[in-house]
């Protein structure tokens, strides 16, 4: 009876201490987030700049980026899918962003494709996801490229948009080379607002992309 008693009141003490005891303040943690550098150059540097170069009346005619979509054909991957799964790791691993599998919409028979089979994979970025790709995009992987010389300026299509292809996905350094089982390509495009090829080669240009020529006609 001595100890069920003595348990009892201990149980007791016990519950006292924790009702006693101050609940922890309230602390509002505030992350501040850090604008992506080339979408703070954009307004700060390169709209003053387009606008005065085009004599655009209003800042909304300054024609700026929209998209960029980074897309992988993987024709292989009709034999091996491993191909494609290894596609889709890299991608998503090169843009941060989770890559979408492209089917084929048509059967050819000469190269064994069905309708249906999936070939590629492809992202489209966005906002500051977009802007921190294209940064990382000209300031690391560009200058990883052998014998590079700059970018081709004849890869417009008259409507202000750029397709640039690669060769291989390792020049980007988020890649590990030593774990790549297969060099694989894909084709990069700048969506923009530009009406003309020459608008988009200026804007492009403004942000640090190296073409090879230094002016488009």
């Amino acid at each position: 009876m001595g100890k069920q008693k003595e348990t009892k009141e201990i149980k007791e003490k016990k519950v006292k201490v924790v009702e006693e005891k101050q609940p922890l303040p309230k602390v509002k943690v505030v992350v501040e987030k850090i604008p992506a550098r080339l979408k703070e150059r954009y307004s700060k540097e390169i709209v003053p700049k387009l606008r005065e170069q085009f004599k655009y009346k209003s800042i909304m005619q300054v024609p700026h980026l929209e998209k960029i979509v980074v897309n992988m054909g993987v024709g292989q991957a009709t034999q091996d899918s491993k191909i494609l799964d290894e596609a889709v790791k890299d991608l998503e691993t090169i843009t941060g962003q989770k890559a979408s599998v492209r089917i084929a919409k048509k059967a050819i028979s000469n190269f064994k494709l069905r309708e249906g089979m999936k070939i590629g994979a492809k992202v489209t970025l966005r906002r500051e996801i977009m802007y921190e790709f294209l940064d990382r995009f000209i300031s690391l992987a560009l200058p990883r490229m052998r014998d590079f010389r700059g970018v081709p300026d004849k890869s417009f299509d008259g409507r202000g948009n750029y397709t640039l292809g690669l060769k291989e996905q390792i020049i980007f350094p988020e890649i590990n080379v030593d774990k790549v089982t297969k060099v694989l390509g894909m084709d990069i495009t700048f969506v923009t607002s530009a009406k003309t090829d020459k608008e988009a080669f200026e804007l492009l240009t403004a942000f640090g992309m190296p073409f090879r020529k230094k002016e488009i006609n």
